[in-house]
């Protein structure tokens, strides 16, 4: 079967501005251009190859394919299936896509997947005529079972929606049977690995990114769709030590990387993270490679930190969110504010570098809490505990605590499904005091006033010792500027 996985052109409302639509939580339009890998469409990609089809990766937002070019690509291949992923402020837009490809192909099956239609999968298919909606994070798992099936014509395996002729089939949730290292290692040759290299975050050239679990072990947080969408309570699943050490030594020896993104919500820790950085250490590749990953406050100590200093780990993750207890407890991020500081001080004692994700605009923040927490990330980020700081929009997506609650408590400024305006180009929470404006001007301060600020550059200059460190400086400060005009009136 000829198969073609990836990512069909959209269109953005900012123009020179690019939509952030693969490896993200949230979707954005940047205008310093950032393309994350998509792991699990990838692997999809790749198992799919290994089974013997012919598999064409096309993400046409990476690759910058305009429609035009994108249906006359369909013509010339030709393809059997077209398996892609969707976001709740786009999938109008791939609604209309679906119907026009169905129109000028009608032999042309097509698949559709990603968090907001596995939460609405029914919705999916009442608005366009897509022929499968594949719900929860495991679509590669799934999309290997679905073509086997059409092969086979064998029945449409359960968590899959489909039509029998007009008829919508319900399919469920779909349920991992099946281990996580049963899948394969993925081929960065067939998926373009060279496409996803502009993040402003990450020092080694080339770098990839994985997921060694899915997604995140405490997967509560209220705002978090993948926790709710994707990979529900229950469904987290891990990869083995043995399994990810694999994947890292194909990434060094074959594909060149110098860098490693582990993508999953949170890295696993306990006995999981001892044996990853026992490996590391004891294979030597802490000396050819750095790791980076997401890590959760108060998850780990300070001998553990140290432990993934020496394995090679250079860069973590953390999302901050708020400063304000109350709000840290309504969306259960299950931390206090005390374990920020003295989780960043630990982890800065242990030589590695942070990155803080903070959120403004929750409907039931002031406009003073909200400067509680520009306060913190600032005195984090001036005072050299912290690196790097990202601020976004609070969006509740479709299927998070978050949302429903907006919606009961009638806190929206926009319909519920208005969906192309969940795109955080603007607010779209009422709050008790703020205007939009005032809440865009927050997170501009982020990088107006922390990262263009004399102390944070003088402190930063004073780390460079590398013409890696300039490229990385250089690439950081480009990213600055275009955050700038994201969050300018």
């Amino acid at each position: 079967m000829k198969i073609i996985v990836g990512y069909p052109p959209l269109e953005t409302k900012r123009k020179g501005a690019t939509p952030l639509l693969s490896q993200n939580r949230q979707y954005q339009e940047f205008h310093n251009e950032t393309f994350i890998f998509p792991v699990v469409l990838g692997t999809a990609a790749t198992w799919l190859k290994n089974n013997g089809n012919d598999v064409i990766w096309l993400d046409c937002i990476a690759e910058k394919i305009s429609h035009g070019d994108f249906i006359s690509l369909i013509k010339k291949e030709k393809p059997n299936l077209f398996f892609f992923e969707t976001k709740c402020p786009v999938v109008k837009q791939h609604w209309k896509m679906v119907d026009e490809l169905k129109e000028k192909f009608p032999k042309l099956k097509i698949a559709i997947c990603g968090d907001h239609v596995s939460f609405l999968p029914k919705e999916t298919m009442k608005n366009c005529n897509v022929d499968f909606v594949i719900t929860s994070g495991y679509y590669d798992f799934a999309v290997v079972d679905l073509v086997e099936a059409i092969e086979k014509g064998a029945k449409i395996p359960e968590g899959i929606w489909h039509r029998n002729n007009v008829k919508i089939v319900e399919g469920g949730t779909y349920n991992l049977t099946k281990k996580l290292d049963e899948a394969p290692i993925i081929d960065r040759t067939l998926t373009k690995n060279h496409l996803y290299q502009k993040e402003y975050n990450l020092k080694g050239r080339p770098y990839a990114y994985i997921m060694s679990a899915r997604d995140c072990y405490w997967g509560k947080c209220k705002f978090c769709v993948w926790n709710f969408t994707l990979y529900p309570k229950g469904s987290f699943r891990f990869r083995s030590p043995e399994n990810v050490m694999e994947e890292v030594k194909y990434l060094v020896d074959v594909a060149g990387i110098r860098e490693i993104f582990d993508d999953a919500g949170t890295i696993t820790v306990g006995e999981w993270l001892k044996k990853f950085c026992k490996l590391m250490i004891e294979s030597g590749y802490n000396k050819k490679v750095v790791y980076s990953c997401n890590m959760r406050f108060g998850a780990v100590g300070l001998e553990e930190y140290k432990l993934m200093k020496e394995a090679g780990f250079r860069l973590l993750k953390f999302g901050l969110e708020s400063a304000n207890q109350r709000t840290l407890d309504r969306i259960d991020k299950g931390i206090k504010v005390s374990d920020i500081e003295e989780g960043c001080k630990m982890a800065k004692k242990a030589g590695l570098d942070l990155h803080l994700t903070m959120m403004v605009g929750y409907f039931f923040e002031t406009r003073k809490e909200a400067m509680n927490t520009l306060k913190l990330a600032r005195n984090l980020m001036l005072n050299g505990y912290a690196d790097i700081l990202q601020a976004t929009v609070v969006v509740p997506y479709p299927g998070t605590p978050l949302y429903e609650e907006a919606v009961k408590e009638n806190m929206l400024l926009v319909e519920k499904d208005d969906y192309e305006k969940f795109d955080m180009t603007m607010p779209i929470l009422k709050t008790p005091d703020m205007t939009s404006e005032e809440i865009m001007g927050i997170c501009d301060s982020i990088y107006s006033k922390i990262f263009l600020s004399p102390r944070y550059i003088a402190r930063h200059l004073c780390k460079i010792k590398s013409l890696d460190d300039v490229k990385y400086t250089l690439k950081g400060l480009k990213a600055v500027l275009g955050h700038v005009k994201d969050f300018s009136k």
